[in-house]
């Protein structure tokens, strides 16, 4: 099941984004405390971004937060991916917006993979300079056909 996430369900999408991002990049695991997500999620992505939700019974499986032609987040556990989900969430942004933009690590080629199979673009490839992680990260950008 799809639904706009509230903010009581941000504890929920930052579990979900630790554990897929711990379970996609482990290099990265630990760079922020359980708290410091926490408040990440209930201060800075709540409070910019429209997030969605994609639910077995009660458990968050995955989750998107969009802004208006930016995806800033979109994760999926370990244990659920393949089975459509991120599609249906990137689907949700899709349907919202003429044209979407995001970044994703150079060194995760699942993610890759994932967009370049949804139709976005390779824009760009950064050294990492610009980001926290200090990670070489990949800008892919995705127009609505027609």
């Amino acid at each position: 099941m799809l639904r706009k996430l509230g903010l009581t369900d941000m504890d929920a999408a930052t579990l979900v984004h630790r554990v897929a991002l711990d379970g996609a990049l482990p290099a990265l695991a630990g760079l922020h405390t359980p708290a410091e997500d926490r408040w990440f999620f209930r201060e800075r992505v709540f409070g910019t971004c429209e997030l969605w939700g994609s639910f077995d019974r009660e458990q968050l499986m995955g989750m998107i937060a969009f802004r208006e032609g930016w995806i800033d987040q979109l994760y999926v556990l370990p244990g659920a991916q393949g089975r459509g989900i991120g599609t249906e969430l990137l689907q949700v942004a899709q349907g919202m917006f003429a044209g979407l933009q995001l970044w994703t690590f150079q060194c995760n080629p699942r993610a890759r993979r994932f967009y370049q199979a949804r139709g976005f673009v390779l824009v760009e490839e950064t050294d990492g300079a610009r980001n926290e992680e200090k990670e070489p990260d990949a800008l892919y950008r995705w127009i609505r056909p027609g």
